[in-house]
């Protein structure tokens, strides 16, 4: 396990747990929201995107967090784990709307100057509703898209204690370059 991709529903806390496993295991971690999510929440041109998860996995080791289709041919090719956050809807649904409003209140910043505003988190592509809307068909697409890759191990946790726990076990990767600073900021 060197390669690894967190997924899973908007608001599960991919990135919380990224971040927190490239740090145990001493590797980069990328953050594909972060390459997305350009100044004034415009959207990162295809080219441009599929670059930058190019560059960053083409290391030996590294944790990278993001359900992104965009790019999907490129990590989930050269990843050796998938780690899917498949908690229940009212885990993450309470999660997205805490963290929503956390975020509108304080003007947390989050990717690129970008804030979260009362408008956005009430439109149709914001967090909340985006969670509604992809939680189930994520659920239920996963495990045929782990299928059609048959290298990689699949690490499924059901739960923030079951993956609180698997997160606690991990311990750092021998023989891989000292981890760079966390190659993005914020999360979604």
């Amino acid at each position: 396990m060197q390669r690894i991709i967190v997924i899973g529903t908007s608001g599960s806390g991919k990135t919380t747990l990224a971040r927190h496993l490239a740090a145990r295991l001493g590797v980069p971690h990328g953050e594909q929201d972060a390459w997305n999510h350009l100044a004034g929440w415009q959207e990162a041109p295809l080219a441009q995107f599929r670059a930058q998860v190019a560059a960053f996995t083409a290391a030996s080791a590294w944790v990278m967090d993001g359900n992104y289709s965009r790019a999907r041919d490129i990590g989930w090719a050269r990843a050796d784990t998938i780690v899917w956050l498949d908690y229940p809807a009212h885990i993450v649904f309470g999660r997205v709307l805490r963290r929503t409003v956390r975020r509108v209140l304080t003007q947390e910043e989050l990717w690129n100057g970008n804030r979260e505003t009362l408008r956005g988190a009430l439109s149709a592509e914001g967090p909340v509703r985006w969670a509604i809307r992809t939680h189930w068909r994520r659920r239920g697409e996963t495990l045929a898209l782990v299928a059609a890759h048959p290298h990689l191990q699949l690490i499924r946790l059901r739960t923030p204690a079951q993956a609180q726990g698997w997160l606690t076990a991990q311990r750092p990767l021998t023989g891989v370059q000292p981890a760079t600073p966390s190659v993005a900021g914020g999360g979604r």
